[in-house]
């Protein structure tokens, strides 16, 4: 084979790396079905394989009519996506109806399939995980990366059986908050545990569980991640949550957001840049989107100002 016909696994020796240089920073040009060094500038290859499809769609609909495979597997179902399902249509592959004796024989293969997809405890209890994760994505608005990282969560605290004694809900709840918190997606545990089937304590229990079993590290809460969704909440335009969060910015250079809870921060810092802008939200109305009383949003305030010398 020729060097410009070689695929991206076998370059320089089996490396994704540039023969001419060394460098391991490929880009790959899917129109002209090149891959080239970012470096150098080098072709390594002139004639890669197109792995997509071999035809094209111009609507939704006809993607799912011309695509001849499933859907992607994931972990937020039961068994992966990964089993087979027999389909309700009562037709054969040429679009004919099946005869009644047919029928009966199709009914039967699929009420015993999908006995089949379900043979074990652990299959009905991820069943159950799994619409429970998914009513809580829908109650909280996360985004589907969310509830892929929450459903590996749960998979591994069930293989390491934390969820024996406990309740399948309180574990998904603190499977969902934990995602959050690795995602930087800004929820506080006590509206998890409000769209949730159990109390804040034992939701709490749970996460903390999680965190010293399954040795997962959770990133620094910062008060910018609650901006742009409080913002939104408070319909305050861009500028206004762009000088909240260079507020929040030069509080935490001067070290006053240490012990602070995010929320409340995030809270005073909009009023603050309301106030500056001149698009003011009253402290109740904050107090009701953000979830912070009125009295933490008063001393986060009185804080800001004075430390960091703000006329309002």
């Amino acid at each position: 084979m020729d060097e410009n016909q070689r695929e991206p696994g076998v370059l320089a020796g089996g490396e994704e790396t540039c023969s001419e240089c060394g460098s391991k920073e490929l880009r790959t040009d899917h129109a002209r079905g090149e891959i080239i060094c970012a470096s150098c500038g080098m072709v390594l290859s002139s004639r890669t394989i197109d792995r997509g499809p071999e035809w094209r769609v111009y609507a939704g609909e006809d993607q799912s009519r011309r695509s001849r495979v499933g859907d992607p597997p994931t972990f937020t179902v039961h068994d992966k996506r990964l089993s087979t399902t027999i389909t309700r249509q009562n037709k054969d592959a040429y679009g004919v109806q099946l005869t009644p004796k047919q029928r009966a024989q199709m009914y039967r293969l699929r009420k015993w399939q999908a006995r089949s997809r379900v043979h074990s405890s652990l299959d009905r209890n991820l069943i159950i995980a799994m619409a429970e994760l998914d009513r809580l994505r829908s109650q909280l608005d996360l985004p589907l990366i969310v509830k892929e990282m929450a459903a590996i969560l749960y998979r591994r605290a069930v293989t390491k059986k934390l969820v024996r004694g406990r309740s399948i809900d309180a574990m998904v709840a603190a499977s969902i908050y934990t995602a959050c918190r690795k995602r930087k997606i800004p929820r506080k545990l006590a509206e998890v545990a409000r769209y949730s089937r159990v109390n804040r304590k034992e939701l709490g229990r749970c996460y903390r569980l999680m965190l010293s079993r399954l040795n997962v590290t959770i990133p620094v809460v910062s008060p910018v991640d609650f901006i742009p969704r409080f913002g939104t909440a408070l319909q305050l335009p861009a500028r206004v949550q762009q000088k909240a969060a260079n507020i929040v910015r030069d509080a935490h250079e001067k070290s006053l957001t240490v012990g602070k809870a995010p929320a409340g921060v995030a809270a005073a810092a909009l009023y603050i840049a309301g106030l500056l802008e001149g698009t003011p939200r009253t402290q109740l109305q904050i107090a009701r989107i953000t979830g912070v009383t009125e009295v933490t949003i008063r001393n986060r305030y009185k804080d800001l100002v004075k430390k960091l010398n703000i006329r309002t």
